[in-house]
């Protein structure tokens, strides 16, 4: 099932990608996807490795060029922005992390700070804005204390967290996360995707966990092979045959104890008989 673009998104903005293809070597990984990231709400894109998200969210942050189709954000297209103005737009953290070796020379700070860049005129003195902004993301993402401390000095996870506190001193309309808790424990999994939930601002986030997914997105889209496959509320998605079908697995889903989502069960092989475990 497909998706469609609302009428008129209105108040915060929202995302839509049309008909979109993307060619690798001239090899089509993603062919006519349409979907939303309605405003203010998370959606979550999901599918096995090699399905495509992370080429379709490339398109969407313009890291790729599409052979076809459009990303439109409140009905603009983000193609045709001028760099600069589509980075006010839309913020990104993905997969590749942007760990170059000038940013292990920064302080965490300095590392958020480069999410004003977009805000600012060439050679400009960076104003109370901008100091406030990124004082507000780092506090957001728990990293505050890390402020003074070389980027370099940080584990895996909390570097992941000041980039993501880059993005949001973005200050973005729209975010663009590719597998956000990889590297993350399950702590810190639980506290980012409850904050990315809580700032109701437009997302679209790979999402590898299925689980996570259910529990925090207002809505999900399913790849497989580069195409839509599948778009709704979890509960309407994450299905039995449908994981079955895309994921190669047997599950049950239930709701959740709490009530807040589908729950899925994967169902294990039994042990083979005669066989011991270690």
């Amino acid at each position: 099932m497909h998706a469609s673009p609302p009428a008129g998104f209105g108040g915060l903005a929202g995302l839509a990608v049309e008909d979109l293809d993307v060619r690798l070597a001239g090899r089509a990984v993603v062919s006519g996807a349409r979907l939303i990231a309605p405003p203010g709400r998370l959606t979550g894109l999901i599918g096995p490795n090699g399905s495509g998200k992370s080429s379709l969210l490339r398109a969407v942050y313009r890291h790729l060029r599409p052979a076809a189709g459009r990303v439109l954000l409140d009905g603009e297209d983000l193609g045709a922005l001028p760099p600069a103005r589509a980075a006010r737009r839309v913020a990104a953290l993905p997969q590749e992390r942007g760990e170059t070796s000038e940013a292990f020379q920064l302080t965490v700070r300095e590392v958020v700070a480069l999410g004003r860049v977009p805000h600012q005129r060439a050679f400009a003195a960076e104003s109370a804005a901008d100091r406030a902004a990124v004082a507000g993301a780092l506090a957001e993402t728990g990293m505050g204390w890390a402020a003074d401390r070389p980027f370099a000095a940080l584990s895996g996870g909390e570097r992941q967290r000041v980039l993501l506190a880059r993005a949001f001193a973005q200050a973005a309309d729209v975010l663009v996360l590719d597998e956000p808790t990889n590297h993350l424990d399950i702590r810190h999994q639980v506290e980012l995707l409850t904050l990315l939930r809580r700032q109701r601002r437009t997302t679209l986030a790979a999402l590898h966990d299925l689980n996570a997914a259910a529990a925090v997105c207002d809505r999900l889209h399913v790849l497989r092979d580069g195409r839509l496959v599948a778009s709704g509320t979890p509960r309407e998605v994450l299905r039995p045959a449908l994981l079955a079908e895309v994921f190669g697995v047997s599950a049950t889903v239930v709701e959740r104890p709490d009530g807040g989502g589908p729950l899925i069960a994967f169902h294990y092989p039994p042990d083979t008989p005669g066989e011991e475990r270690p």
